[in-house]
């Protein structure tokens, strides 16, 4: 599709999709690590763990999109994660960090450049291995890594600065999802 969408001159940075092809073959494969331990330093960090201490509308919409994130986590990757209220973070048990590394480490070098792009984009591992799994599409995946910044809007206006940041990372999000999506069937 990128190809056909090719005119006289290549211009590879209208072919998101072959770029990622290209970071996977080239960059990844050869040596996933520095790959794994980015991703991997979201799992302290993580965004879905993160919760404001108030207004408490924001806090129940955290609970609403997030808490069903950190339920999946800590069921379905054996990976439970520990919301804390504020900014600090909070060390995460040894065991939930294993079974991540666990999971990341599992994942070809193509789905790994997803799940890396996923990660950086959204903020979250647990919300990029969503993701992958099938569990969240892109629109679901761009509601809960926005969600603060969403609330922030409706409640104070869009800051015209951020607008175009904003698509730009929608645009990289889109990509990252219809990249996993061509390696075919979704899972971990």
């Amino acid at each position: 599709m990128e190809w056909r969408a090719q005119g006289e001159k290549i211009d590879p940075a209208c072919m998101p999709l072959l770029q990622l092809a290209n970071t996977a073959i080239d960059r990844v494969a050869p040596d996933p690590a520095p790959v794994v331990a980015e991703i991997l330093g979201y799992a302290e960090t993580d965004l879905v763990c993160h919760w404001a201490p108030e207004p408490p509308a924001l806090t129940e919409r955290q609970r609403e999109i997030w808490q069903p994130l950190l339920d999946w986590s800590t069921l379905a990757l054996d990976a439970p994660l520990q919301p804390v209220a504020g900014i600090v973070a909070q060390r995460q048990a040894d065991a939930a960090l294993a079974a991540l590394r666990a999971l990341v480490e599992a994942q070809t070098p193509f789905r790994l450049t997803g799940l890396h792009l996923l990660t950086v984009v959204t903020g979250s591992i647990v919300i990029a291995l969503a993701v992958l799994a099938g569990r969240l599409d892109a629109d679901g995946a761009w509601a809960a890594a926005q969600l603060e910044e969403d609330y922030q809007i409706e409640r104070w206006g869009e800051d015209p600065l951020a607008v175009e940041r904003r698509r730009g990372m929608r645009v990289d999000l889109d990509v990252a999802v219809r990249f996993v999506a061509l390696l075919g069937t979704p899972g971990l």
